[in-house]
């Protein structure tokens, strides 16, 4: 009888499917009309197509990277949605290399040695969303990029000039990242991405621009722009962006933050400005109904006044700090007087430090 039982017992286990784990492929398409996809025990790849030799297709992803290829593999499969060519020896992409890839929505060509992109490479790529094209040897970004695309990350090039032309057109983005190239704040056309309607994120960090981009879209929610030679903020620099939430301009030689700047963003949340050239706080926080966060460490701030960083009187309706960095500036804590920040949400967000 015992035996029975036992028996019944392992039937259930010995009748279920095996375990089946998903890729990290698969866990990025799950948000991209995952109830679509073919299921897991079918087709993984469009009746008739082949997989790429050495390549890897399943469930719309074809992967191939980090197999030294020297350039695009032919006939990629027609309903590839994500493709992945990272880490290889790419040096051109050419017309025609994704001339079926009509539903592709994501390219990854990330970590190649591509140094020419042709004209209509991209051209059949109505529905790509993300373009990742870092760590190449571009010296400009492609003309005629998808109308779809809404994330394009392209740093660690050589990329000299941000064109006007190149972005024309492209109001469904959202995110460029384009750090860690050869620009210059001559290089960075003005207005060059204005016309991108969509726009909340924008990193141009370790380059070598002198000054704030002009003409940035109203959109755009947060600016990183750390790491670069950029010596003063002015009432100019940040006309027109009533969405700016964060701002990022840690690491590099700013001396001075005019007076009125500030105001030109009244929703900034968060402002980074450590690791400058600052003598003082900059003007116009105490004004700030939405800021919570001010890094100003490792700058040159002798002194901080009673009204620097919250306005008159206690009941006021100015959000509180959730953290303040002043610590290795040559102010001395104990000359700070206790009401200077009446506006901290609590005594732990204020970090003073010692000065060395």
């Amino acid at each position: 009888m015992k035996v029975a039982v036992f028996f019944l017992l392992l039937l259930p286990v010995c009748w279920a499917k095996p375990f089946h784990q998903k890729g990290l492929f698969e866990f990025m398409l799950e948000d991209e009309g995952s109830a679509d996809l073919p299921p897991t025990d079918g087709p993984e790849i469009f009746p008739g197509a082949v997989c790429p030799f050495r390549c890897q297709c399943h469930l719309r992803v074809v992967q191939c990277s980090d197999l030294g290829l020297d350039k695009v593999p032919k006939d990629l499969p027609p309903d590839t949605t994500l493709l992945d060519l990272q880490n290889n020896k790419i040096t051109e992409i050419k017309d025609g290399d994704f001339k079926n890839l009509k539903d592709l929505h994501a390219l990854i060509l990330v970590n190649n040695k591509i140094s020419k992109i042709s004209p209509a490479a991209f051209a059949p790529l109505k529905k790509l969303e993300r373009l990742y094209l870092s760590k190449n040897n571009l010296k400009e970004l492609p003309e005629n990029m998808p109308k779809s695309l809404q994330e394009l990350r392209a740093h660690e090039n050589e990329i000299t000039k941000l064109r006007k032309v190149v972005f024309n057109g492209l109001n469904n983005m959202i995110v460029v990242e384009l750090g860690t190239n050869p620009l210059k704040s001559s290089g960075v056309e003005n207005g060059a991405f204005q016309g991108m309607k969509k726009l909340s994120y924008i990193r141009i960090s370790d380059t070598n621009i002198t000054n704030i981009p002009k003409g940035l879209p109203p959109s755009l929610k947060e600016l990183h722009l750390d790491g670069n030679k950029i010596t003063k903020v002015d009432s100019e620099s940040l006309t027109g962006l009533p969405n700016l939430a964060k701002l990022g301009l840690s690491y590099n030689s700013i001396s001075a933050v005019d007076n009125g700047s500030l105001s030109n963003i009244p929703h900034l949340k968060e402002l980074h400005l450590d690791n400058n050239e600052l003598v003082k706080v900059p003007g116009g926080l105490a004004e700030h109904k939405y800021i919570q966060v001010v890094y100003l460490h490792n700058n040159k701030i002798a002194s901080v006044g009673p009204s620097d960083f919250c306005p008159p009187g206690y009941n006021t309706k100015k959000a509180s700090y959730s953290g303040v960095s002043l610590f290795s500036n040559p102010v001395q804590y104990w000359e700070i007087q206790p009401s200077t920040f009446r506006c901290v949400y609590e005594r732990s967000a204020i970090q003073l430090g010692n000065y060395k």
